[in-house]
C-alpha cells in the first residue's frame, strides 16, 4: 500500500530533488489560494495538468487524481455557488482540482523514503523545539500516500452500496468507510510498531 504511488520514470520532474518539488508545491499552492479570478485559477489547473506530460505521466493517470474526489469537488462548487455566486463556485473548484493534480505530480513523482528524508530534514530547525521531526515526516507522508487509498476504499463502497441501490444513501456510504478507514489504521499502527 505505501509508496504504491510512486511511478519510475526518468523525467525532469523525477531527476528534481524532492526539496524543490516541495517548495514548487508550496509556491504552487500559495498561487492558487492568492488567486481571485476563476480565469487565472483555470490557468493553474491547466499548467498543473500540463506537469504530467512533462513527467512523463498520461492524462489519464492524471484524471485518475481528480476522479476519486470529483463528486466532492462538484458539491462544493454547488454549494458555493448557491451560498455566495457561481464564479465563487467555480474559483473554489479549480483551485482544488489544481492542488489535487499538484500534489499528486509529486507523490507520483517522488519515492516515499525520499519524501520522509526531506521532510524530516525540513522540520529539523523545529526538533530544538521538542519536536519529533521523524514523527511528523511519517506522518505527512502517510497522509499523502494514503489520499488514493482512501478514495479507492469510498470508490469499493460506493460500488458495493450501488449494486445494492443503496448509492444514494449517505449512512451506507459514510459507515463501511469509517470502519474500513479505522481498521486499516489499526493495521498500520501495528506495522510500525512491530518496526519500532
Amino acid at each position: 500500500m505505501i509508496g504504491g504511488l510512486y511511478r519510475p520514470g526518468d523525467s525532469l520532474i523525477h531527476r528534481m530533488k524532492p526539496g524543490a518539488k516541495l517548495l514548487a508545491l508550496l509556491f504552487f499552492a500559495i498561487g492558487m489560494l492568492s488567486f481571485s479570478s476563476p480565469l487565472a485559477a483555470g490557468a493553474g489547473l491547466a499548467l498543473a495538468s500540463l506537469a504530467y506530460p512533462i513527467g512523463g505521466l498520461s492524462w489519464r493517470i492524471a484524471f485518475a487524481q481528480i476522479r476519486p474526489l470529483l463528486i466532492v469537488l462538484i458539491v462544493l462548487l454547488a454549494v458555493q455557488a448557491w451560498l455566495v455566486s457561481f464564479e465563487a463556485g467555480l474559483l473554489l473548484f479549480l483551485r482544488f482540482a489544481a492542488l489535487i493534480l499538484a500534489a499528486g505530480l509529486v507523490t507520483l513523482t517522488t519515492k516515499t523514503g525520499d519524501l520522509v528524508e526531506t521532510l524530516e530534514r525540513g522540520l529539523s530547525p523545529f526538533a530544538r523545539f521538542g519536536v519529533d521531526t521523524a514523527k511528523v515526516s511519517l506522518a505527512i507522508s502517510l497522509a499523502i500516500r494514503f489520499m488514493p487509498v482512501i478514495s479507492a476504499v469510498f470508490s469499493d463502497i460506493r460500488e458495493a452500496q450501488a449494486a445494492r441501490g443503496r448509492e444514494r444513501s449517505a449512512i451506507a456510504l459514510a459507515v463501511p468507510l469509517i470502519v474500513r478507514l479505522l481498521k486499516m489504521g489499526d493495521e498500520i499502527a501495528e506495522a510500525i510498531d512491530a518496526r519500532s
